[in-house]
This record gives C-alpha cells, structure tokens and sequence, in this order.
C-alpha cells in the first residue's frame, strides 16, 4: 500500500511561476508514488484575510492551475479544507494537548504579529494545531515542504508525540519530503515571488502579457549600459533562465560577463522559453474553464473521499479521549 502525502496551500487566486517550479511540478511527480492529499486551506487563510469577497473565486482559480499543470482527481485527492468539517474538531482536541509556550515561540506568528498589530487573532497562534490537524486527520506519513518550513513540521511532529504519549499510538509522525527546488525570487529580484508583492508572473497570462511582465525584471543592478560587463551569478533573469531550462546556458553566462549579450536579450529568451513550456498548461486551462461545472465536481468528489477518511480517524480520537 502506498504511503499517503499531504499538503495544503492557501487560496491565492491564479498561480504563478514560483508556485509552479516550487510546488505545483513536486505534487504531480508525487501522484506516481503516493497516495496524494491535496487540500486548498482556506480556514487557514483567514488568520490574515479580513476581505472574503475573492474567497471563492481564487478557490477555483487555484484549482484549475492545478488541474492543468497535470494534478488528476483520480490519482490525488482534491478539496477545500472547511469542506471537511472534521479537521475543525480535530484542531480543538488538539489544541487541549498543545502547550500555548510552544506556540508563541514560533517565528511565523512573531513575524505576522508585526504585519497585522491590528489583528493578532487566536487563529494566527493556533495556525500551527489547525496544521497539524490537516496533516493527522489522514494519517499522512509524508509532507513536501521547502527547507524554510520544517521548523512548522518539528512542531507538528512534536503535538503528535504529544498526543500519542497521552492517549495511546494514533497518528504516525509526519515526516517532510524536501522540495530539491530553491526559493524563486520575484521580477523585483530581492523577494521571494509573491502575488501581494506583485513581483509575479501568473501561468493563465496570455504570451503578449508574459512577455511584458519579464520585461520588467531587474536582472544585474551593477550593470548600468548594454557594454558593461555583466555578472550573471547575481542576475536574477538568469537564474530564471536555468530553471527553465535555457540550452547552451554556459555560453549565455559568457557572453554576459563580457558584454556580448545583453539584458533585453536574456529577457526575450525567458519569455519565449516561459510560453513555450507554459503553452500546454495554458490550453488545458482554457479547456477547462469553459466547464465550471467540472470544478465544482472535481472539489465535491474530493471533499467525499477526505471526509470518508477524516470520520474513521475523528472516530478513533475521540474513543481514545474518552469523549464516546
């Protein structure tokens, strides 16, 4: 029987091309080798969000970036996270084991604290608990995260020994399955790519439209003329270029470093290699866009089989707390 994934990404509308090489492309390979659970957190997004209105519009956007990149609703499972109202009573059983000193020492919380003073809520604290409900409510054994996210994994794994010791062996520990993929940096080329710093490339943009974002891109800011030399180990343009695959890469970083090629030149390439192997993606995204049904379908079908999983485990909870 294969081990079974899972990850959970919050509804941000559209993906772009940071989503896309970071995580997109590592949940379709999955989908070969495990029982993959896949789930859009939008409970988890209201620990920031005051404005609901686009909630349900960027569940759907989401979904069909994710259905055309290749994620198969008979391989994986694929849902909205309160769509399964179990993983809400698993975070507040949870939560009775889970010391509140274990969560005020986590960085993400003192870091979104500063961000939103105005609006330090209980969710944001417990973030963490609601996590590792999402992870143990299907017994997952394996999480693909980033390097940056395994001190939120420790800390999953640490509540589920928790509750192990406390009420008897129920959930394995969830081990992380590192993403090989770096962080990609946005066209601002200091950020992580991100859709609320608009240093982003959206994969549903028309060719016209991806071509004028990469314009933009701030490649080596210590080449000022087209006749400077160029540095391409700090250009962020080139970085993007290796990540996509760019042919005879060497020779590009040369013709950089002494001046043969110019930025607007590397710019017009990662375009063209952008649309090119975004091409496909793009067709099947219109494909199904023209069906809303079929999303609607894909997320009710999806929500059926977590929920025919999550029940069997709150079940066993429950019997071990003594609450049935």
């Amino acid at each position: 029987m294969k081990e079974r994934v899972f990850s959970g990404a919050r509804p941000t509308g559209r993906q772009h091309i940071g989503n896309y090489l970071g995580a997109i492309q590592n949940y379709v390979k999955l989908q070969d080798e495990y029982e993959c659970v896949y789930c859009i957190v939008d409970l988890h997004a209201l620990t920031t969000l005051t404005d609901t209105r686009a909630l349900q519009k960027n569940i759907r956007e989401m979904l069909l970036d994710w259905l055309a990149a290749g994620l198969d609703p008979q391989k994986s499972i694929l849902f909205v996270q309160s769509h399964v109202p179990e993983v809400a009573e698993l975070h507040t059983l949870l939560s009775m084991v889970t010391p509140l000193s274990w969560l005020l020492r986590v960085p993400t919380f003192k870091e979104k604290a500063k961000l939103q003073p105005q609006n330090v809520n209980y969710g944001l604290v417990g973030y963490p608990v609601l996590m590792t409900a999402d992870i143990v409510l299907y017994k997952a054994k394996v999480v693909p995260v980033g390097e940056d996210q395994l001190p939120h994994l420790e800390l999953a794994r640490e509540i589920t020994r928790r509750f192990n010791t406390l009420f008897g062996e129920t959930f394995p520990e969830p081990t992380a399955k590192l993403t090989s993929f770096p962080m990609v940096v946005g066209l601002d080329g200091r950020d992580k790519m991100s859709k609320q710093l608009g240093n982003d490339i959206e994969l549903a943009l028309t060719v016209e439209q991806t071509r004028e974002r990469v314009m933009t891109a701030v490649t080596d800011p210590a080449r000022r003329y087209r006749t400077d030399p160029g540095h391409p180990e700090i250009c962020n343009v080139f970085k993007l270029l290796t990540y996509f695959n760019a042919p005879d890469i060497e020779k590009i970083a040369e013709e950089c470093r002494t001046a043969q090629r110019g930025c607007v030149d590397c710019k017009l390439l990662l375009a063209e290699l952008i649309n090119a192997i975004l091409k496909p993606l793009r067709e099947r995204r219109a494909a199904l866009a023209a069906d809303p049904q079929y999303v609607t379908q894909v997320l009710a079908d999806g929500a059926r089989r977590a929920e025919a999983i999550a029940h069997v485990t709150l079940q066993e909870v429950k019997q071990k707390m003594g609450l049935i």
